[in-house]
């Protein structure tokens, strides 16, 4: 793991200097590379989900690393065809996503490691989206502490980014700094793979494949082109004066206001500081003055223009000629608007963006200001509601009471803490209310109570770093551990200018990180204790491992015991698990395959 470290290090130096890569293909021969790939990918949704061969993270070895190496090595590897599957959108319409093989997502993760260390320290600091350490919340934020002043919103989108990507401009973006063509020949392959739906094959002429391991970093790599025309052509010339020209009005009152405390007029002088306060220090309406600011979240950027409409129009012109021209991309246009910043309000991250005005508060006249929709309260307060009413979600009344205030509080927790950063956070008050009455119904019409019981009995007062709240928690004890807390509520609904994703774990957890690689390297069946060659047995979830009316075998029971959805065991024990066919050890009941 050293090792790959090591090479990932070098990689991210000479991208910070600007220096080509020669030989990166090589860095494919390294079995240390595979182990960080596996350790980082095993664990995630996708890695129990088949693709067109119907291979998935079961069954990953050693061995299944070396053959992948002896193929690079003989440049022999060939991206499958991945499965497409269909996922709505919210306007109605469906998205298209890929789902590769097992071996093609290790070999693209393998990649976006090695891309992401050269290219992570020439990306732009404008651009937030799929990077290390940045998000949603530093993009807004970023807005929200330097747009000041900002008259124009330009809005834009481009249309279906990832599957326009033209591949020959991608490639000769690559080439532009990768020197090494059979790198560049693999990743026209894994472009080109195509897909199956329906098993029909289907050829992929352009576009990133969305489920892609590696197609975040080549988008990135591919719409850098476009932050660097931002700051190098646009934002240069539509940047003009230091400052804003002084306001003689606001300068001559101050003045005023000195000669009345000198000669002791104190009614005058506090007459004169009624009549600036609604005046600004500089001019507002300076003429010569322009300002030209801009975010990027993946496909989606935000620019703040100070000037004129008319020059707001011809920036969303030269984008779009630019995107079409240079990138091969078109903006939507039903997406791609200008905005007035203090009048209206632009969609960005799913936030409202406008620009303040108030005349009894001047000193927040300019800044801006972010909201939360109101389509988006009505969206999320929709699940809960019964003709208007909110009403028990039947198809929770079957878990515990753990269970149940447990999915309240997570998907009431996730869209609370994303819109930390409004100013009108509190508008979620209602979504509040609503959750928590439908979970109150729903855990009284799972008990044959009352709403008011079911109050009483779960309402908990807790000490936050914000003070005492009080909440709704469900404990479960377990005997020589600590219990099992599930709360709802305890968030207070305020502004918070440095608001970051905080996801509350239900358990500690103890294991190291990549502990599975440590584990598989060691060459040691965790069943029979058996040394060699040894493949790790995976399960998509723990609740897998225990079928109602089924008896539960020992290889599950060990891997509930140990809260495990690994397994490392040699090939007789693998097979056994599978096919149910006794061993010296696996002497229990017939057994099923559990990850089917």
């Amino acid at each position: 793991m050293q090792n790959a470290e090591m090479v990932l290090n070098v990689l991210r130096e000479r991208g910070r200097r600007g220096l080509p890569c020669n030989e990166l293909y090589r860095q494919l021969f390294n079995p240390s590379l595979y182990l960080l790939a596996y350790g980082r990918i095993y664990s995630n949704d996708g890695a129990m989900t088949p693709g067109a061969c119907g291979e998935t993270a079961d069954a990953m070895s050693l061995a299944k690393i070396d053959r992948i190496i002896d193929a690079m090595r003989h440049e022999r590897y060939r991206f499958q065809p991945a499965r497409r599957v269909y996922i709505p959108k919210k306007n109605g319409k469906r998205r298209p996503l890929g789902l590769p093989s097992w071996s093609d997502k290790l070999v693209g993760e393998v990649v976006r490691l090695l891309l992401e260390a050269y290219y992570e320290p020439r990306f732009s600091d404008r651009s937030h989206g799929f990077r290390p350490n940045r998000g949603c919340h530093t993009a807004l934020n970023e807005v929200a502490t330097t747009w000041t002043g900002t008259t124009w919103f330009i809005e834009g989108d481009i249309a279906d980014c990832f599957g326009s990507l033209d591949h020959e401009v991608m490639l000769s973006i690559l080439a532009e700094n990768i020197h090494d063509n059979r790198l560049l020949r693999l990743i026209k392959q894994m472009l080109q793979a195509g897909y199956l739906e329906d098993w029909e094959y289907h050829a992929t002429l352009s576009g990133a494949p969305q489920g892609g391991v590696a197609s975040p970093i080549l988008s990135n790599i591919y719409l850098d082109r476009l932050d660097r025309f931002v700051e190098t052509v646009l934002i240069p010339q539509y940047t003009r004066r230091a400052g804003r020209t002084p306001n003689p009005a606001y300068h001559r009152i101050s003045a005023a206001i000195k000669r009345a405390y000198r000669r002791g007029d104190r009614i005058a002088a506090r007459r004169l500081r009624v009549e600036r306060r609604g005046m600004s220090g500089w001019d507002t309406h300076d003429p010569e003055y322009r300002r030209l600011r801009y975010s990027r979240y993946a496909d989606d950027h935000l620019l703040g223009f100070i000037g004129p409409k008319a020059e707001a129009e011809q920036i969303k012109q030269r984008l779009a000629q630019f995107l079409h021209d240079d990138l091969k991309l078109d903006l939507s246009q039903d997406k791609t608007l200008i905005t007035h910043a203090r009048t209206q309000a632009a969609q960005y991250l799913g936030y409202e963006v406008t620009v303040q005005h108030s005349q009894c508060r001047p000193s927040v006249n300019g800044s801006i200001w972010l909201r939360v929709p109101r389509t988006v309260i009505t969206a999320k307060i929709a699940p809960y509601l019964e003709r208007g009413q909110p009403e028990r979600r039947k198809e929770l009344m079957s878990w515990d009471d753990h269970a149940i205030i447990s999915t309240y509080d997570a998907e009431y927790r996730g869209v609370v803490q994303y819109y930390l950063l409004a100013g009108d956070v509190s508008k979620l008050k209602r979504l509040r209310w609503v959750a928590e009455t439908s979970m109150l119904k729903t855990l009284a019409a799972k008990h044959r109570s009352t709403v008011m019981k079911m109050a009483r009995k779960y309402k908990a007062k807790i000490v936050t770093p914000h003070g005492p709240r009080t909440c709704f928690q469900a404990i479960v004890a377990r005997p020589g551990r600590k219990p099992l807390v599930a709360r709802f509520g305890g968030i207070p609904l305020k502004r918070q200018k440095k608001a970051a994703i905080n996801d509350r774990l239900p358990a500690p957890i103890t294991t190291r990180r990549k502990e599975l690689v440590i584990r598989l390297t060691a060459g040691q069946c965790e069943w029979c204790e058996r040394r060699g060659p040894v493949e790790t047995h995976q399960v998509r979830k723990l609740a897998d491992l225990d079928k109602p009316g089924r008896p539960q075998p020992a290889w599950a029971q060990l891997m509930a015991r140990k809260r495990r959805k690994t397994l490392v065991v040699c090939a007789d024990c693998h097979k056994a698990i599978h096919a149910g066919q006794p061993t010296a050890t696996l002497t229990e009941q017939p057994l099923e395959s559990y990850v089917r």
